[in-house]
């Protein structure tokens, strides 16, 4: 009875505004005044624990890193060199649109991060070639989902410091599965271009403008060379290459480029900081509720009610990814995680399921969740970025939306593909 009134509490709290981590450090905390037995000091004592994390403080400095680089204009850089080989084909654009967003996703580890730089710099010409505006800011939006499978990813950040699992296992699990889903985007977006007939083409490639874009870009394209290459052969943790990226970010756009200025930076900073801080408190109330949850025995009652219904490992993951995805529909990337993960990892190693293949799943609905009304972040960035209601990107994401469940069907049942860089 008292979960039942903590879960309508917290939902009527999130249905009147409240952000997502007031509410959960509310009701948790008023969980912990109910319980005779426990100490108050132990509020603060689990929200300093939460966040004392060294796996997560690689979070502020990606964060960091891909605002530097989406500040500093790297998608221009990008576009213009996958733009002189492609454009020559039917939706050459749409094409050179998706490639990028595969790029970016690379270096910024931010869905939505991602969709608000690539959609910047590529909506208006998009509109210029005649595409159709809903399919415009359809195809970043979904492009940019990439960012949150594709190394360096904040969620495998969390999920690792949440589950403790090594986040650079993480990272590595990440590439198959997140190269697999871009390309069925690519091909996704080849199929609807020619279909539709939409976009120009241009007369022959630009090997020219290739070559003299390939220097220029090449500072670009070595940033997912180094935070996953060191990574990979053990130089540094992610932790470590997060800082290193960073820096490289900042000289990259400041001496190279000169997109950015030093005071540029410090504005950079401090939105980096406000940002990272918005993450770790939800990480701080989510941390209170897994307490709670753990002192009522809530994931010990959900394992043995598993064990009466003698479920089958295949039939959990598919119970977990039907329940990520319908809270994929009311709550943000991070708020899923941080709310489900302490709960669902338990049941599947339970059940025999790697917790890294877990992990890779939980990715890949969460990428779903932002583009699922009504809270998916991507539709409203790209509705504010391509001028039209959010409705209509939703409509153009549809031919998306059933790749993106076909590739979770393939990461959820062929674990393979998640764990195959790891054997």
């Amino acid at each position: 009875m008292t979960l039942f009134v903590a879960l309508a509490g917290l939902l009527g709290m999130l249905a009147l505004g409240f952000h997502i981590a007031v509410t959960m450090g509310l009701v948790s905390s008023a969980l912990v005044l109910s319980m005779p037995s426990v100490p108050v000091t132990v509020i603060a004592q689990t929200a300093f624990q939460s966040i004392n994390s060294y796996p997560l403080m690689a979070i502020p400095m990606f964060i960091l890193m891909g605002n530097v680089m989406t500040r500093g204009n790297i998608v221009g850089v990008l576009i213009e060199l996958i733009g002189s080989i492609v454009r020559c084909i039917r939706g050459g654009l749409a094409i050179t649109v998706m490639l990028s967003c595969i790029f970016f996703a690379a270096v910024s580890g931010s869905s939505v991060g991602s969709a608000a730089a690539i959609g910047s710099a590529t909506i208006e010409g998009l509109k210029r070639e005649k595409y159709p505006v809903k399919f415009s800011a359809a195809l970043v939006a979904v492009g940019s989902t990439l960012g949150l499978m594709i190394p360096p990813s904040l969620g495998f950040i969390l999920i690792g410091s949440i589950v403790g699992i090594p986040v650079d296992k993480l990272f590595i699990a990440g590439i198959v599965p997140g190269l697999m889903e871009a390309t069925m985007l690519l091909l996704t977006t080849i199929f609807v271009v020619r279909k539709n007939g939409y976009g120009e083409v241009a007369s022959k490639a630009d090997l020219k403008g290739f070559v003299r874009s390939t220097p220029k870009a090449a500072g670009a394209i070595t940033m997912p060379v180094l935070v996953l290459g060191s990574i990979y052969l053990g130089i540094f943790t992610p932790t470590e290459v997060s800082a290193v990226a960073a820096g490289y970010a900042i000289v990259l756009c400041v001496f190279v480029y000169q997109t950015l200025k030093w005071k540029d930076i410090w504005s950079i900073s401090k939105d980096s900081l406000l940002q990272a801080t918005m993450i770790f408190a939800v990480v701080l109330g989510g941390s209170l509720i897994g307490f709670i949850l753990a002192r009522m025995g809530a994931t010990a009652q959900l394992i043995g009610f598993m064990e009466r219904l003698d479920m089958e490992p295949w039939q959990f993951l598919l119970l977990a990814n039907a329940v990520l995805l319908v809270l994929g529909m009311f709550l943000d990337g991070v708020a899923m995680i941080v709310l489900t993960a302490p709960l669902l990892f338990p049941m599947a190693t339970h059940l025999g399921i790697d917790p890294i293949h877990f992990a890779v799943i939980m990715v890949a609905n969460v990428e779903i969740a932002t583009l699922t009304p009504p809270i998916g972040l991507n539709l409203f960035v790209m509705s504010g970025i391509a001028k039209i209601p959010v409705e209509s990107v939703a409509k153009g994401v549809m031919p998306y939306y059933l790749t993106r469940v076909a590739a979770l069907g393939l990461i959820t049942f062929v674990p393979a593909i998640s764990l195959i860089l790891l054997k």
